[in-house]
């Protein structure tokens, strides 16, 4: 029972910072309509921006968490703005050319300027606490409670204010929200900015955790794209449900059945479910 139970918890925080990466992803897809395949080595910037404030620069862990949110908040802006605005209306190969001619160059630049080695950055308390005979540390509460949060958030935000409202108008009718005087161009930079900023913030949870190095998006961003296809492409509750189902259930799988397949079962599943809803579970036929 107590290893069921520490499987789960782990399995909850895996899936916590799942949820927030495919958050990201799915808000940027739903208004852009362009599948963001540089989000996981945004994720990866994040995590480096937050690592050399916070041992470079003696920042404390939550200033340097703030700090790459809001770099990474930038940046999201700048690449919307520059780099992936030209090719709205052009084919969709020409986006994802762009943006894997992106990833060979942010991760080259993070290899030639930080090297190959693994970082890792202190986590704010290093308590341990004693849930029914599991030993949990307190960084692992801390990404689940404020991964909770943050998603909260985000669908208060979305639901409860102008900008908000604003933002899901462009995503469910790009036309309508135009001839209703809304900026689509500030939308589609906004949005991009939040959805980098969530891995940003994901990415400096988990690094007191997982480690640090140039190709730690790999995995995060193959995951994400799992998820918000389980969920339903485009679906704020889909992308937070699947991102949970998916931590949980690669930790089982690591557990009880082999940690040499793992992506491979999860693909699998992927596979099965779309064979008998091909738009996820919470997606909407077109």
């Amino acid at each position: 029972m107590g290893i069921l139970l520490q499987t789960l918890i782990n399995g909850i925080m895996l899936g916590s910072v799942y949820a927030m990466v495919a958050l990201g992803l799915t808000l940027i897809y739903g208004i852009l309509n362009v599948p963001n395949f540089v989000h996981g080595t945004l994720y990866m910037i994040g995590a480096y921006i937050a690592y050399f404030a916070i041992v470079s620069f003696g920042a404390p862990y939550w200033v340097g968490l703030i700090v790459s949110l809001i770099i990474l908040f930038a940046i999201g802006i700048l690449l919307e703005r520059i780099v992936f605005r030209p090719f709205y209306d052009k084919p969709l190969i020409n986006s994802f050319i762009v943006a894997v001619g992106l990833i060979l160059v942010l991760e080259n630049t993070a290899l030639s300027l930080w090297g190959p080695e693994f970082r890792q950055f202190a986590a704010p308390s290093d308590k341990v606490i004693k849930v029914m005979g599991v030993m949990i540390t307190a960084q692992r509460i801390i990404v689940i409670v404020t991964a909770a949060v943050l998603i909260w958030l985000v669908h208060l935000f979305i639901k409860k204010t102008r900008l908000g409202s604003a933002i899901e108008a462009t995503s469910q009718n790009p036309d309508g929200a135009l001839l209703m005087g809304i900026n689509i161009s500030h939308m589609r930079g906004i949005t991009f900015g939040i959805g980098t900023a969530l891995a940003a913030v994901a990415a400096v949870l988990v690094g007191p955790i997982l480690l640090i190095y140039p190709a730690m998006g790999h995995t995060v961003i193959g995951m994400a794209f799992v998820i918000i296809i389980i969920g339903g492409m485009g679906s704020f509750i889909g992308a937070v449900l699947g991102g949970y189902i998916i931590g949980i259930l690669e930790t089982l799988v690591t557990s009880y059945i082999t940690n040499f397949f793992t992506e491979a079962i999860i693909f699998g599943l992927l596979v099965l479910l779309l064979a008998v809803r091909p738009t996820g579970l919470f997606g909407k036929p077109h």
